[in-house]
């Protein structure tokens, strides 16, 4: 493994880091808000597409039948993507907070500290091969014989 990816992959539990320090800021200082909220919307679903995102990208998007919009392709797996990445983490913030409600530990930084342990773990897991998922023998459908 090189160290520029591995460096550049731990920005984002740095983030969770960065959100987990802010926490010492008074209550209502935008300087807390802004990191928790950016890391709390983006750091766990970066971290877990960034796995499955070679798996992901084997099924891209198909663009329209006329050639009017040229980057359909391109600009529907970057939206699919934007939201994937908002979605898993919203998702994971939700989980974890219901867990920590659920055997009455909940607090903020509690919620902080373990979507930054997820996000490290997530960051230094392998990405999954393209291939995952499909069969050897798997064959692309053919259309139905008429008659």
């Amino acid at each position: 493994m090189k160290h520029r990816p591995l460096a550049i992959r731990l920005l984002t539990p740095a983030a969770g880091l960065v959100a987990m320090g802010a926490t010492a800021l008074p209550a209502a200082s935008p300087l807390r808000i802004a990191p928790v909220a950016l890391f709390l919307a983006a750091g766990p679903g970066f971290a877990a597409l960034r796995i499955c995102g070679p798996a992901l990208n084997r099924n891209r998007a198909v663009g329209p039948a006329e050639s009017w919009d040229r980057n359909f392709e391109r600009d529907s797996d970057r939206i699919e993507q934007f939201l994937l990445v908002i979605l898993l983490s919203l998702s994971a913030s939700v989980i974890v907070a219901t867990a920590l409600i659920a055997l009455e530990l909940f607090s903020g930084f509690m919620v902080l500290a373990l979507l930054t342990l997820a996000t490290l773990l997530a960051a230094c897991c392998p990405q999954l091969p393209p291939t995952i998922g499909r069969h050897r023998s798997a064959r692309v459908a053919s259309p139905p014989r008429k008659g």
